[in-house]
């Protein structure tokens, strides 16, 4: 605890730690309840008690403030049981890193800790041992934003090890803030894993009623179990509620609200899969399906990279040392990849001393592209290389590996541009979601339409996006209605506005298609 000297004196001398059951009288009122730990937002003064309502209360302790202890605290079993294996099942081992997911309620105080053991982070969630025997292991325990590269490292050893020694498969209980950065990592650091990795998060913690973090371990153990797919991958919720899971690549997700518990998006490509509440688990792209054999770690990372985001009126003087002192820098451009002209120079320097210079974008969304306009050819002059639509955080962390992992600057540069890890692509994908059925039955003509588009998936698209949206609207028409059940036709075709399960791919320059979704 970290009360105050006189607070923690008092306390002292009552025999009173966490835990224990005390009485505070405070300006004629007297309340009775289990003493907390001292939150870091709270005055020193402040004490924290449970009450019986479960609530808790902070109470200022000062000079006329009488506290008495009414029970001692239980002591906390932390004892490991030994759990039989059950035959037939898949291994799956839990690699701790810390995180809101990684935490357990202690019900005697209601106070939540971070899981330091096997039992902590499995007891969690019993019900997982129906589907998997489960080994758990803490590599540590750290807030995600404290992640930095040798984390990176240990962690893509310790997955190294699990699989090498029999585990069917990974899943990695991490924070969510930094989580896309290390799914990035070690994306790169173990391509062609023979298992899935999975790292997942929790918006919630394991105190509060919507909490996420149960559910999410479930439909990792589901998705390790079943799906039969290989490689790095993301999974969190892809609804406010419990009823859809989405698979992210490693290199393809970002977090994208801040407390949402569908925070996570597959960023410029549709999730690898859903998971629905009963394990049913529709894939939407092809994966190397899951292999024996040892798993190749290449972990090695330059640290003198840095991953810059324009804004106007960005001063090169300010960042010069930045650029003198880098073996790489990634640059998150506006639009298709800019930065102001007066930057140019700067990166010329930088780029004929040896330094690589990657350019991204911040809208995300769409990829990069410097042949369009006079600053971009000005920058592909300087040296700047592109990544089509990579994502800033997957191109620094990528830009650290390519640099560790080769033997020149140029060298480097040729693995920036080629795809390694389902990272970078030339292909658009729009991401329509399957259609809900209380949406069918509240809006036919709406759920005709979007059919439409579904089946119309295949290229060559007559017409291209136009041609679709045309066809689709023939059908959502065909009733003689539009969608407020009016008569006549539409003038132009409606948005797409419901959720619908993906994918309409559409061609690329090559005329490549989308592969047909399966379930499993």
């Amino acid at each position: 605890m970290s009360y105050s000297d006189s607070l923690s004196k008092k306390l002292a001398s009552l025999g009173a730690t966490e835990g224990s059951r005390l009485l505070v009288v405070k300006d004629g009122r007297e309340y009775a309840g289990t003493l907390m730990p001292h939150h870091e937002f709270s005055s020193p003064d402040v004490l924290i008690i449970k009450m019986k309502s479960g609530y808790n209360v902070g109470l200022r302790i000062d000079e006329n403030t009488t506290v008495g202890k009414l029970e001692d605290a239980v002591p906390r079993s932390r004892e490991e049981e030994p759990v039989e294996p059950k035959e037939g099942l898949p291994k799956l081992v839990l690699i701790g890193t810390g995180g809101t997911i990684a935490s357990y309620v202690d019900y005697r105080t209601g106070a939540v800790h971070p899981a330091l053991s096997t039992s902590d982070m499995v007891n969690a969630v019993p019900e997982i041992r129906e589907i998997a025997n489960i080994d758990a292991r803490v590599l540590f325990s750290i807030f995600s934003e404290n992640m930095n590269v040798e984390h990176w490292q240990a962690l893509g050893q310790a997955v190294k090890e699990e699989i090498d020694n029999g585990a069917d498969g990974v899943i990695i209980p991490h924070g969510t803030d930094t989580m896309g950065y290390t799914a990035a990592a070690l994306s790169f650091m173990l391509q062609g894993v023979t298992k899935p990795v999975v790292l997942v998060g929790a918006q919630r913690s394991s105190d509060r009623p919507s909490s996420d973090a149960s559910s999410n371990l479930m439909a990792c153990a589901r998705f390790c179990t079943k799906a039969n797919m290989a490689g790095v991958f993301v999974i969190m919720h892809d609804t406010p509620g419990d009823d859809s899971f989405a698979v992210h690549a490693g290199t393809r997700v970002r977090k994208m609200h801040t407390s949402r518990r569908d925070a996570f998006h597959s960023i410029n490509v549709a999730p690898v899969a859903h998971i629905d509440k009963d394990g049913r688990i529709t894939v939407n792209q092809e994966y190397p399906a899951v292999s024996e054999g040892e798993v190749a770690a290449r972990t090695d990372m330059d640290k003198a990279c840095a991953l810059l985001q324009y804004y106007p009126g960005m001063d090169p003087e300010l960042f010069e040392g930045v650029f003198q002192k880098c073996d790489g820098v990634v640059i998150s451009g506006s639009g298709l990849g800019h930065v102001n002209e007066n930057m140019i120079p700067l990166i010329r320097k930088a780029c004929s001393r040896g330094t690589v210079v990657v350019a991204t974008s911040q809208c995300l969304n769409g990829r990069t592209n410097l042949n369009v306009y006079n600053t971009g050819r000005d920058m592909l002059s300087a040296g700047v290389v592109t990544v089509e639509d990579m994502l800033p955080e997957t191109a620094y962390v990528k830009l650290m590996w390519a640099l560790a992992n080769s033997s020149s600057a140029e060298e480097a540069k040729e693995l920036m541009m080629k795809p390694l890890a389902n990272e970078m692509s030339d292909r658009r994908v729009i991401d329509v979601r399957g259609l809900r059925d209380d949406v069918r039955h509240r809006d036919p003509p709406a759920a005709r339409y979007q059919e439409a588009v579904l089946r119309l998936r295949e290229p060559p698209m007559r017409g291209g996006l136009r041609g679709v949206l045309q066809e689709a609207q023939a059908h959502h028409v065909r009733d003689g209605r539009d969608r407020q059940g009016r008569p006549g036709p539409v003038p132009e075709a409606p948005g797409l506005q419901v959720p619908v399960l993906p994918r309409h791919v559409l061609p690329s320059r090559a005329g490549r298609g989308a592969p047909a979704q399966r379930q499993r």
